[in-house]
C-alpha cells in the first residue's frame, strides 16, 4: 500500500496548480512526493515536478491535511480526524468487492484520474503530445492499462471471475507478463475482447490476439507504443 502523505506534503499537494499540477515546496516535501507516487520531476531543465494521475486525484479530494489530534484536543473538544484516503487504483479485474466501487463517484475518480494521465503525458513528452503512453505507464503497465479499459466504460472481472461479480462470467483482467513491456487482458466474451483491443489502441497501445496454447482462449497481448 502506498505511504500516506504527510500534512506539509498534503499542503503541497492542494497548492498545486490547477491547470498544469506544477508543484511549489521543499526538496524534501518534493522528494517524498515522489516517493509515494504523488509527484514526479520532469526530466527537462528547470525539472519542475508535478503532480501525477495519483496526485492529482488527492488534490480532487481535498489537499488539505487534518488538524493534529494533539493540537485540536487543546484548543477545542473534537474527534480525531479520519485517516487519509488511499490512492486511487484502476480495476485491474478479479478485487475483492469494495464499497463505492461502481456508481457515479467512481466514474467521476475514473474520469479524473484518466485526463490526469493525459495531462501527465502531455508534461512528460518533449513534443508534449497525448496519444502515447508516458514513462510512469511503462513502470506500472497492468494499472496504465486497466485505467484505459476503465475509463472507456469497460466492465472489470469480479472475485469469483464475474464481471462485478453478477455471475455471468464476463469482465477483463489484465495481468502482467513475462515479456518486457507488455500486460495480457483477459476477457471471456469475443466481442468485449475485441471491444477492450479498440480501446487500448485509441490510447496509445500495440494489441495483437493470441491464443492460450492449453484453454485455446483468446487474449489480448498489450504493450505502450513508443511512436
Amino acid at each position: 500500500m502506498a505511504l500516506s502523505p504527510t500534512p506539509a506534503q498534503r499542503r503541497v499537494v492542494a497548492a498545486a496548480d490547477p491547470g498544469t499540477g506544477r508543484l511549489r515546496g521543499t526538496e524534501a516535501q518534493l522528494a517524498g512526493l515522489v516517493k509515494r507516487g504523488l509527484a514526479f520531476r520532469h526530466p527537462r531543465p528547470p525539472h519542475d515536478h508535478f503532480l501525477t494521475p495519483a496526485g492529482h486525484r488527492i488534490r480532487e479530494a481535498g489537499g488539505e491535511p487534518e488538524i493534529p489530534v494533539a493540537s485540536a484536543a487543546a484548543s477545542q473538544d473534537v474527534s480525531p480526524a479520519p485517516a487519509p484516503r488511499e490512492v486511487f487504483a484502476a480495476r485491474v479485474g478479479g478485487e475483492p468487492s469494495v464499497a463505492g466501487a461502481a456508481g457515479d463517484a467512481r466514474l467521476r475518480e475514473v474520469r479524473g484520474a484518466w485526463q490526469g494521465l493525459l495531462e501527465l503525458r502531455r508534461m512528460t513528452h518533449p513534443d508534449g503530445i497525448t496519444d502515447r503512453p508516458c514513462a510512469w505507464e511503462r513502470s506500472h503497465l497492468v494499472r496504465a492499462a486497466a485505467l484505459a479499459l476503465e475509463a472507456d466504460g469497460h466492465r472489470p472481472a469480479g472475485p469469483d471471475g464475474d464481471g462485478d461479480g453478477d455471475g455471468d462470467g464476463g469482465g477483463y483482467r489484465v495481468r502482467a507478463t513475462p515479456q518486457p513491456e507488455a500486460v495480457a487482458v483477459h476477457e471471456p466474451d469475443g466481442a468485449a475482447l475485441r471491444a477492450c483491443a479498440e480501446t487500448l489502441e485509441r490510447a496509445g497501445w500495440q494489441v495483437g490476439e493470441h491464443t492460450e496454447p492449453r484453454s485455446r482462449a483468446r487474449y489480448l497481448l498489450a504493450s505502450p507504443r513508443k511512436v
